[in-house]
C-alpha cells in the first residue's frame, strides 16, 4: 500500500472512530436505550410489544391504538420495572342542572370526579346519586342548587297563607287566583333599573312591584307571594326570564336578607 494509501485509510479510521464516539455521546445525552418491554391494556384486551418509543403518545400510535381527545392514559409498573399502559375510553353522560341538560364524553371514573370537572363542588350543590358511584355509559346525573333552611325561612312582612281549591287565604284577606307558579325570586331595589326609579311599564318602582318575563306573566298582572304580599308585574330586567321574578325592597338590608329562592306566586283574577 503506498503512501497516499494508507494516509486515506487512516483517515477513514479516524472518521468512524470519530462517528462512533458522537453516536454514544448522542445515546447519552437523549436518553437512547435499547427497545422496552410494554404492555397496552386497551378495550378489553392486551397488547405487547418492543419499543424504542418513550412517550405514550408514540407507543400508542406504533401499536395502532388510536386515541380521542376525551380518552386518558393511566401508566403503571410490573414487578420488573416494565409499562404497562391503561387507556381508559371516554363515555357519554349526561348531568341536568337546572333544567338543562349537559352531554359530555368524559373518561373520569367517580360521579364527584364529573362533578368537580364541571364545577359542581361543595355544600352548595345536591347529586341524585352517591358521589363514590361509578361512572356508566349513558348515565344521567341530576345536580339542584341546595336549600338552606335560612333561605327558606319567612320574612317577616306576612305570613305565609294556605290556600283551598282556588281561593288563597292570607292574613291580609282571601284571594281568588287563576294560577300557581313556583318561580326562582331575587330581590332589587328601586333605583337598580334607573336613578329615578322609573319602571319598564313607567310607573316608580316600589315595594310591592315586581319584575317578570312578560312571556311568562303579562306586565299588569295582580300577583300574591306569600312571604311578599300584594304584587303588581310591572317592571322587567335583563337577567328576568322564564321562571324568574325580582322583588322590590326598601332598603339594602332587606334585599340582601332576601338573597335568592324559590317562591310560589299567585296570579290573581
Amino acid at each position: 500500500m503506498t503512501t497516499k494509501e494508507n494516509l486515506i485509510q487512516a483517515l477513514l479510521d479516524k472518521r468512524v472512530l470519530v462517528c462512533g464516539i458522537l453516536m454514544s455521546s448522542m445515546m447519552l445525552t437523549t436518553g437512547f436505550t435499547a427497545n422496552k418491554h410494554v404492555t397496552i391494556a386497551v378495550d378489553g384486551h392486551t397488547v405487547e410489544l418492543n419499543t424504542s418509543y418513550r412517550t405514550p403518545a408514540n407507543i400508542l400510535s406504533q401499536a395502532g391504538v388510536t386515541m380521542q381527545d376525551e380518552d386518558s392514559i393511566k401508566i403503571n409498573y410490573d414487578e420488573n420495572g416494565n409499562t404497562i399502559l391503561t387507556v381508559e375510553r371516554a363515555v357519554p353522560v349526561t348531568v341536568e342542572f337546572e333544567g338543562n341538560k349537559i352531554e359530555l364524553m368524559t373518561s373520569r371514573h367517580t360521579v364527584e370526579e364529573v362533578m368537580g370537572t364541571l364545577g359542581y363542588v361543595g355544600d352548595g350543590y345536591v347529586v341524585d346519586k352517591a358521589l363514590d358511584s361509578a361512572i356508566e355509559t349513558g348515565m344521567t346525573i341530576k345536580v339542584d342548587r341546595a336549600k338552606s333552611e335560612l333561605e327558606y325561612e319567612p320574612l317577616n312582612m306576612y305570613n305565609h297563607g294556605y290556600h283551598s281549591g282556588n281561593i288563597l287565604n292570607t292574613e291580609d284577606g282571601a284571594f281568588e287566583y287563576q294560577q300557581c307558579i313556583t318561580m326562582e325570586a331575587t330581590a332589587y331595589l328601586p333605583t337598580d333599573g334607573s336613578a329615578e326609579g322609573i319602571t319598564a311599564t313607567g310607573i316608580r318602582a316600589t315595594y310591592g312591584i315586581v319584575a317578570v318575563d312578560p312571556d311568562i306573566i303579562p306586565l299588569g298582572t295582580e300577583l300574591y307571594i306569600p312571604g311578599y304580599g300584594h304584587a303588581l308585574a310591572a317592571d322587567t330586567g335583563g337577567a328576568i326570564y322564564g321562571d324568574r321574578i325580582d322583588l322590590c325592597m326598601e332598603g339594602y338590608d332587606e334585599a340582601m336578607a332576601f338573597g335568592r329562592r324559590d317562591v310560589d306566586v299567585y296570579i290573581l283574577k
